[in-house]
């Protein structure tokens, strides 16, 4: 059984987002980090980046391949998680605490809910 917390959305490419306001907190699901295993290096996005949904947002790269993460939303990078540009690793202790990206959102959001998101890998 993954971790798959009940007030966030996600997408079938197992990112998962927070809504606040117009601000919105990207990261990688549980599932994503345990099919990635030992995660040694995230290539982050510049802050000012625009992207639309769908669009690759940044490379995360562990022991045993490189993935892309694509954006859930369309909007424009405001800020990347630093301390994951030094330790990546931490992706792996907890992906839910240690987020990757905030974004400024353009538009309404669209995710799917926790239940949705544990039929996608099969729970």
């Amino acid at each position: 059984m993954y971790k798959i917390p009940e007030d966030l959305l996600y997408t079938k490419t197992h990112e998962w987002f927070k809504i606040d306001g117009n601000t919105v907190t990207v990261g990688i699901t549980d599932y994503a980090q345990h099919q990635l295993t030992d995660v040694v290096y995230i290539e982050m996005p510049k802050v000012g980046d625009a992207k639309k949904a769908g669009d690759v947002l940044l490379t995360i790269e562990s022991v045993k391949s490189a993935e892309e993460v694509y954006s859930p939303v369309t909007g424009t990078v405001t800020e990347i998680n630093g301390i994951l540009e030094k330790s990546p690793e931490l992706i792996n202790s907890d992906s839910y605490s240690n987020w990757l990206v905030r974004m400024r959102v353009e538009g309404k959001p669209s995710g799917m809910s926790a239940v949705e998101y544990r039929k996608i890998i099969g729970e």
